[in-house]
């Protein structure tokens, strides 16, 4: 038997671009790949956390303000670029997949400068500024989203949607079907969260709208919220005075579970919770970051809200009378949200990492043909 197939990944440190590495490398893993990730400083706990996986530190840095700032990033690259072609040379991988942020570009450039089979991955709907640089060296870019904005037309016949890749956990909610809603009685689940740390304007915003309610909506929420620690003991008061009880922590380790159950989620609109909730098929309000990189948590959210799946709320709109009255329409009309949750499941990729897998493996055998398609379509089966 020769010698297992290698793969290198490279991705940033931070959450969007790591989580889509460890899921490829888990599915990789499983099918019987060696796995070694090249990341910068930020992203060396991604070892630590999996199995198999040899974990590599190179010099990257995204460019700071100012003429001094991105003088000494492009320093930083050029010896990242050094680092990542020695480590290359040395490792010698069947193919070499990118996700995106300053840290990946050293050794995405290093593998396409060498000719090896290369490949990176767009979380967002808009085209990342390390994956702008490299998308025209690559040999495919597998994308999150059917349309990515800042792909060059050149581009685009190199592009794959494979969706992003989510937890196993959260995948498997797509087999089960979206909880049904009375229209006059029965109790709305109400799930509230903004990524890792919580959102201050949800913090903000929610407990005011639920404060507007009628009392009749109002003794229909069961609400579980995330919040900051330093904002747990405002928002829990808030929700006391309005006689609604609201389970409150900074993070929930049970998140699969609560947003099987939820009729209703209130969040930002990352790339990895449009994943979340498009592949559990659970419709949203989605608040975007206003000050996300090219705006890129609004054209998330746009995709969604254009295919049905969840409702665009852009922050400065995103205030308490407009929340309550959406609240109020949307409780009153179960039937909207079984739709949006039909439609938001039909967005979404619970075999993402598999497709992505298929065509990693495409790229790496440069057999390219039906690289990237599903392979069936659980989600539908469970929304029968």
């Amino acid at each position: 038997m020769g010698a297992r197939r290698l793969v290198v990944l490279a991705a940033g440190g931070t959450g969007g671009h790591v989580f889509p590495a460890r899921a490829l490398a888990e599915t990789l893993v499983a099918r019987g790949w060696r796995v070694a990730m090249i990341t910068d400083r930020r992203g060396e706990a991604f070892g630590e956390t999996m199995d198999h996986v040899d974990t590599y530190r190179i010099s990257a840095a995204s460019p700071g303000g100012g003429v001094g700032g991105k003088l000494r990033a492009l320093a930083r690259l050029a010896v990242g670029l050094l680092q990542a072609r020695a480590l290359l040379r040395r490792l010698n991988p069947d193919v070499a997949v990118g996700f995106g942020g300053y840290a990946s570009a050293p050794t995405m450039l290093a593998a396409a400068f060498a000719g090896r089979p290369t490949l990176i991955h767009e979380q967002n709907a808009v085209l990342g500024r390390a994956n702008r640089l490299l998308a025209s060296r690559m040999t495919r870019i597998a994308t999150s989203f059917a349309r990515v904005d800042g792909l060059r037309p050149a581009d685009t016949a190199r592009a794959v949607p494979t969706g992003n890749p989510v937890r196993a956990a959260i995948a498997a909610i797509a087999r089960h079907p979206y909880p049904q809603l009375s229209e006059k009685t029965g109790t709305l689940s109400l799930l509230v969260f903004g990524g890792s740390q919580g959102a201050r304007v949800l913090s903000d915003v929610v407990p005011a709208a639920v404060a507007r309610l009628c009392k009749l909506t109002r003794d229909r929420l069961a609400i579980t919220q995330q919040c900051r620690a330093e904002d747990l003991d405002r928002v829990r008061d808030a929700y006391r005075a309005t006689g609604v009880e609201a389970t409150l922590a900074p993070f929930f380790d049970d998140m699969p579970d609560r947003l099987a159950a939820a009729h209703l989620v209130i969040s930002r609109a990352g790339a990895s919770t449009v994943a979340e909730l498009t592949a559990a098929g659970r419709p949203a309000l989605l608040v975007p970051y206003p000050t996300a990189a090219d705006d890129h948590q609004r054209a998330n959210a746009r995709a969604i809200d254009e295919a049905g799946g969840a409702w665009l709320m852009p922050e400065p709109g995103f205030t308490a009378e407009a929340l309550a009255a959406r609240i109020e329409s949307l409780i009153g009309r179960p039937s909207t949200l079984s739709e949006a949750a039909a439609r938001a499941l039909d967005s979404g990729r619970p075999d993402a990492a598999e497709a992505l897998a298929d065509l990693t493996e495409a790229v790496a055998a440069r057999d390219l043909a039906g690289a990237g398609t599903p392979r069936g379509d659980d989600r539908r089966r469970a929304a029968a």
